[in-house]
């Protein structure tokens, strides 16, 4: 392989992890949006009784309130078991296997959620703007946190799977749940849309969920192939000859 091929393939494939780094977490276009997300979620009263479910050697009590259907856009997500959340980890809460913050119904209608940046912590969600104007057009009632609890595996493994930017559909229950390992631990639902603060985000227990559109899959098939190119191209040029000029 030729030197000037060989630099080549290191810009190139450094511009590509730049551009795809970048745009791995944009959001879709209003005209890419599945016509079921621009629908509030559902919610309705269940007579489901509690009952008793154990996930990593811990037995939760989880009481359902109501049913829960939800179709949404992915603005920000956070995974319950990411080596910074300390958290989870002291409350023994294997349960909440991700939170996903998710835009709907007004928002995704209107379009202006590309506009604002979000990011989550432990237990929140978080967006802004700059713009006022932006702020105004934006509803934060169709804005929600889902801490998403999961005892199945399969479904376990299909929260995990989504990044931001995906279009989910996930239902299952608006939920209290609770252990007694070591100490009492108890936490909540929000049982509406229009509350904010640090009690306004929605517990669901969820029976099912799924990808409706994946989002930037090609950006991270982009990332991790200048990876490998990247890589290829150092070791290469490591490897070629050293020519001095005459």
């Amino acid at each position: 392989m030729s030197n000037a091929l060989i630099r080549i393939l290191l810009v190139g494939s450094a511009v590509i992890i730049v551009v795809s780094w970048w745009e791995r977490d944009s959001l879709p276009p209003q005209d890419r949006i599945d016509p079921a997300v621009l629908s509030d979620p559902q919610q309705e009263t269940t007579v489901k009784p509690a009952f008793k479910t154990t996930v990593g050697d811990i037995e939760y009590t989880v009481h359902p309130l109501y049913t829960y259907d939800l179709y949404g856009v992915v603005v920000s997500k956070h995974d319950a078991d990411t080596w910074w959340d300390w958290i989870h980890k002291a409350a023994n809460d294997n349960l909440n296997v991700t939170d996903l913050c998710v835009i709907f119904g007004a928002n995704a209608r209107t379009g202006n959620y590309r506009d604002l940046e979000y990011w989550s912590s432990q237990f929140e969600c978080h967006a802004k703007t700059n713009s006022s104007d932006v702020w105004r057009g934006f509803d934060v009632a169709a804005l929600s946190n889902n801490h998403l609890l999961a005892d199945d595996p399969t479904v376990a493994r299909a929260l995990k799977a989504v990044r931001v930017g995906d279009q989910v559909h996930f239902r299952g229950y608006l939920a209290e749940y609770s252990h007694d390992r070591g100490f009492h631990f108890f936490r909540g639902t929000s049982v509406t849309r229009t509350d904010q603060g640090a009690h306004a985000c929605e517990t669901v227990y969820a029976t099912n969920a799924e990808i409706l559109r994946a989002g930037n899959r090609g950006w991270r098939i982009a990332f991790w192939a200048a990876m490998v190119t990247l890589f290829i191209g150092i070791v290469a040029w490591i490897r070629a000859p050293f020519r001095t000029s005459s």
